[in-house]
């Protein structure tokens, strides 16, 4: 029989080896930071000597429910892993059907995905800049950040009609057209992101205290980044060139994209990548908006299946799903697709036996890959450097644990 392993038995083991003098801390699992999970960390007085990250109090079996439902429905489930985060998380899913059907979304769509990819990214960026702030106890970022994110949810909004679950991008393009009033509604909110970013760096990111809590803090060097394969922004911190919208998928392989590239791999770099990724969104929207196609938004073979009585929806820029939509047949087949979240790429392997339901979805997500950096970073470090290094790889536990 395998010998039971409990917490605390690490600790006395080590200690008893290694000649530490280790005290066993629980940081969690009661919601210490961006959603439920536990470190178990050992001290060596207040140095770090090991990390054991905790996950899965929030596992709520996403891949295997997607087994067993209809492939249109799933597109509202899996958002759920990340909805702060919802149109980049679902939109290399529903891809992956697109290819199994043998069919191209509209270009006005696929156009219409980067804009909101790019609204939702910003608003995950801001996210994640409010709780690093407070995780320093700098309540002013907390506030602005999170205040400044629901312009981009107003955008979201008045785009899909829903501030964070939009399941906007489906088989075949999009639920809903865009509102003439976004281009407006986007102009002003870019002038005061751009405004407001001076004023993070004069309030947080030049701030000497906050420099003093993130500079030198949880190096991770180029190529142990590589080797842990940590993605997003934590590993374009650490000077890796790699972003998954570079592979081109929606429309940025039309748009000119360069990612945004760090050095130094700190804490602070890691922040500082985000905020720069702000910049880049902007100017994405912006493009994407200028050369934004005309046309259909919806796949004429599904939109053939809409009954004649429904099909003045389309005329206000809306889709009414025909009831047989739900009863997709993909081809048999594999496949696997990626696209770039705010928190680093994700990946979908799917197998379909060509029925109604997937026969299996696979789903690596971004935190799920950068859990590991809690095992290396704070090593070495003191315990209050712990929530610098939290804060700077904006985990977020739902998503890691699906």
């Amino acid at each position: 029989m395998a010998q039971l392993e409990l917490p605390g038995m690490l600790a006395r083991e080590a200690g008893t080896r290694e000649g530490y003098r280790l005290v066993e801390l629980y940081i969690g699992p009661q919601h210490p930071a961006s959603g439920h999970m536990r470190l178990i960390v050992y001290l060596d007085g207040d140095r770090i000597v090991r990390v054991d990250p905790d996950i899965g109090y929030v596992h709520r079996t996403m891949e295997k429910l997607s087994e067993i439902r209809e492939w249109v429905r799933i597109v509202g489930l899996v958002e759920r892993m990340t909805i702060i985060d919802s149109c980049n998380v679902t939109l290399p899913f529903v891809e992956a059907v697109e290819k199994l059907l043998g069919i191209e979304p509209p270009p006005r769509a696929r156009y219409l995905r980067t804009i909101l990819c790019e609204v939702n990214r910003i608003a995950s960026h801001l996210y994640g800049l409010g709780l690093g702030g407070i995780f320093l106890n700098h309540s002013t970022m907390f506030m602005w950040a999170f205040g400044d994110r629901e312009v981009f949810i107003h955008l979201a909004t008045l785009l899909t009609g829903a501030r964070l679950t939009h399941t906007y991008a489906i088989p075949g393009g999009v639920r809903r057209d865009l509102p003439q009033v976004f281009r407006d509604e986007f102009e002003k909110a870019k002038r005061y992101m751009l405004r407001r970013l001076k004023e993070y760096e004069d309030i947080f990111v030049k701030n000497p205290v906050v420099r003093g809590r993130l500079e030198n803090v949880g190096v991770l060097p180029k190529h142990k980044a590589i080797e842990l394969g940590v993605t997003g922004p934590n590993l374009r911190a650490s000077g890796v060139v790699y972003d998954a919208r570079l592979t081109g998928y929606a429309a940025y392989s039309e748009l000119d994209f360069t990612p945004v590239v760090g050095e130094a791999g700190d804490a602070l770099e890691r922040i500082l990548v985000r905020v720069e990724e702000i910049k880049v969104s902007l100017d994405l929207i912006e493009q994407a908006l200028k050369r934004l196609p005309e046309g259909p938004f919806f796949h004429e073979r599904f939109a053939k299946m809409v009954p004649p009585n429904m099909k003045h929806w389309f005329e206000k820029g809306r889709v009414k799903l025909p009831g047989g939509y739900v009863r997709l047949r993909p081809a048999r087949g594999e496949i696997l697709t990626r696209a770039e979240m705010g928190h680093g790429e994700i990946t979908y392997y799917i197998v379909s036996k060509g029925e109604f339901k997937p026969y299996r979805v696979r789903i690596i997500t971004p935190s799920f890959r950068n859990v590991i950096l809690f095992m290396t970073l704070p090593v070495g470090h003191t315990l209050m450097d712990l929530p610098a290094i939290y804060g700077s790889i904006d985990y977020f536990p739902p998503e890691s644990d699906r």
